[in-house]
């Protein structure tokens, strides 16, 4: 797959204004040189979060995140790195130039290209139809009765797709677009006599985004009783794959990243009446067959650290899809909850019928997967005879056998299955299975057929540097903004100086990289990435630096690196603590010097 030039990529650092993105997150203001502000990666009272705009960079001195724009789309987000360059460069008006691209490729990207903007246009003639035209009052009636406001009608591009055969058809030619370009971004079928026709027709259209809001397909409800199925999507083709879809995830990233966690509804309705509500972190499955694909993309946008939140109907089918979505996450360890809904309820008709409040209640009782597959197992049983009773006691136990031993999650569920069985605790406590606690809350659950196996690739959020990495990362800076006499004192570190790889790593850059840290950081080394633009921050904040600041700072990490092998020499054959100790008492007595002459 062909990438962008690095001149592309430095270009657009260049042309990005890191405050401007910064501040449609937190509010800053001017402190000299810098911008100061709440941290939008984690909550804080102080501030501690900040921005560089000449170099183009954030740091977060409390939680450690740090980057330039591109990291920080990516994180505020929730895109990977080409799709936030593709963002920013939309955002600012930059010209992408791709590296070492095959004529076969550059067709291939060029047609897609054109295929989207035919999906694009078509987005906006459905929806200026909604709004308009005599025919689709019906539709709108509909949507009005549902409770959907015009705004977030407008903000999902909901529209109308009229009911003539050829609408669409006829004013993509017009503008240019072939009948096989019509196929292909599935808005055209071919009949039976070999000519072509507008796929919907007299229905109200959703448009199907990707993450970052290109249309790659639509949904659409019919609004007869007589035209076949009540909704149909765009076909499987070249642009549109229903299996990695998410409705609304384009709309639902920034706030997912925010709430840290995301809401997993059924139907297009349910997505925009939670939206209309103020739980902007909802995305829809469009239906129950909950794939592995649509589980990996929520695990890549809620992170490691976040939720998922599975709100799907009650009625059988989503039940099913809420245990198939469980044994997929258990072996993605993706932390999962299930919402219960009321019987015969959606959450649009929750939140319509009963208010914001009582879809905030059903959040915060979630239950854990445990909970929901022993509740399943309850309500399921035939409880009404002594076998039935029994099947339902031994699958229970199954399940709270994979509980952690003495908890209180286990003794609860334990006596939640007495209570409704009718019998001693101590019988449903005889043979518990005493299986290791997997690291989420997550059992070991039933199959459910078709459920398929589990994806491989992820993609891991930033990880936060350690403290222990502090006076380490305070000397680099200093060393940073020191120029010469830095850079020799770099040379000077030694590997048993640094703590980890990756500090040895940040050192190996910064030898390598002295005059201009963010130059050659790979796109997805985020943990490198993250420590080397708090480093290049700090070094501005340090300068001057203090005569003997390299010294002392020297000195410290010589003691640290000391310390550490004396521990290790306690229990260790081969290392002389005496030896060790004496070392570490000249050190001492160096830096006593350099303090006093400093003095």
């Amino acid at each position: 797959m062909a990438r962008y030039t690095q001149d592309s990529i430095e270009r657009l650092r260049e042309t990005a204004d890191i405050v401007t993105l910064v501040s449609r997150k937190t509010d800053l203001r001017r402190v000299g040189t810098r911008f100061t502000g709440l941290c939008p990666f984690h909550d804080e009272r102080t501030p501690s979060f900040s921005v560089d705009s000449e170099r183009g960079l954030y740091h977060c001195f409390g939680c450690g995140q740090g980057g330039d724009a591109i990291r920080f789309v990516m994180e505020t987000e929730n895109l990977d790195f080409p799709q936030a360059v593709e963002q920013l460069a939309e955002d600012n008006n930059v010209e992408l130039k791709r590296d070492r691209e095959d004529p076969q490729e550059e067709e291939r990207r060029r047609r897609r290209e054109r295929l989207l903007a035919l999906l694009e246009r078509t987005a906006g003639f459905y929806a200026a139809f909604l709004g308009t035209a005599g025919e689709a009052r019906r539709a709108r009636d509909y949507l009005r009765e549902r409770g959907l406001s015009d705004e977030v009608l407008a903000a999902f591009r909901v529209g109308y797709a009229p009911k003539a055969w050829d609408r669409v058809l006829t004013a993509a030619r017009r503008d240019g677009y072939s009948e096989e370009e019509l196929l292909g971004a599935g808005l055209s079928v071919r009949g039976r006599n070999g000519g072509i026709y507008d796929r919907f027709r007299e229905r109200i259209t959703f448009p199907l985004a990707d993450a970052r809001g290109r249309v790659l397909g639509f949904g659409a409800r019919a609004m007869r009783d007589d035209q076949g199925a009540k909704y149909i999507n765009t076909a499987e083709g070249e642009i549109y794959h229903k299996g990695r879809q998410l409705f609304g995830i384009d709309l639902a990233r920034s706030a997912v990243a925010k709430a840290g966690r995301v809401i997993v509804v059924e139907g297009y309705t349910d997505v925009l009446a939670l939206h209309q509500a103020g739980f902007e972190e909802t995305v829809g499955i469009m239906g129950t067959a909950f794939t592995a694909e649509q589980l990996g993309e929520l695990a890549r946008v809620v992170g490691g650290e976040g939720t998922v939140y599975l709100a799907l109907d009650a009625d059988r089918s989503g039940q099913e899809a809420m245990l198939r979505a469980a044994r997929m996450a258990e072996e993605r360890s993706v932390a999962l909850r299930v919402v219960t809904l009321p019987e015969g309820k959606d959450p649009a008709e929750l939140v319509s019928e009963l208010g914001t409040q009582a879809v905030t209640e059903r959040i915060e009782s979630a239950l854990s997967v445990l909970e929901f597959s022993v509740g399943r197992v309850l309500a399921e049983g035939d409880l009404g005879n002594p076998e039935g009773r029994d099947r339902a006691l031994n699958a229970a136990r199954d399940l709270i056998g994979t509980a952690p031993r003495r908890s209180a999650s286990r003794d609860h569920l334990v006596r939640l299955v007495a209570d409704r069985l009718d019998v001693p605790a101590h019988y449903v406590e005889a043979d518990l299975q005493t299986s290791r606690a997997p690291r989420r809350e997550s059992p070991g659950l039933p199959a459910v057929e078709g459920d398929p196996g589990p994806e491989q690739s992820q993609t891991p959020r930033a990880t936060r540097p350690p403290a222990t990495v502090e006076p380490e990362t305070r000397h680099l800076a200093v060393c940073l903004a020191a120029g010469v006499s830095g850079r020799e004192e770099l040379e000077r570190l030694e590997p048993g100086h640094l703590t980890s790889d990756l500090m040895r790593r940040v050192r190996e850059h910064l030898l390598a990289h002295f005059d201009d840290p963010l130059d050659g950081i790979a796109p997805d080394d985020h943990e490198l990435a993250a420590l080397i633009s708090g480093i290049a921050l700090r070094a501005e904040e340090v300068r001057p630096v203090e005569p003997l600041a390299l010294t002392t700072g020297h000195l410290q990490l010589e003691l640290r690196s000391i310390e550490r092998q004396m521990r290790r020499a306690r229990h260790e054959e081969g290392l002389d603590l005496g030896a060790l100790a004496a070392k570490a008492q000249r050190v001492k007595d160096a830096m006593r010097d350099a303090m006093g002459s400093a003095s």
